[in-house]
């Protein structure tokens, strides 16, 4: 992903049970606990709350893990 994501995004990524899509919640960029898991994140290396269509499910993704889905 060459471009930065912004809150409102509709985005796609893989899950282990396939590609799902969801909405960018918010950008992180500093260490942050989430659901009792750390996420090691930075400006350089940013990671995003995505919320899941399909569950509504906060999840935290990398920036490299989502792709933003484009509108036609």
């Amino acid at each position: 992903m060459s471009h930065r994501l912004k809150t409102g995004d509709r985005v796609t990524w893989n899950t282990p049970q396939g590609m799902t899509t969801g909405t960018v919640v918010r950008r992180i960029i500093r260490d942050t606990e989430l659901d009792g898991h750390t996420v090691a994140a930075s400006k350089d290396d940013p990671y995003y709350e995505v919320e899941s269509e399909k569950s509504g499910q906060h999840t935290v993704q990398p920036a490299d893990g989502l792709e933003k889905v484009h509108k036609h």
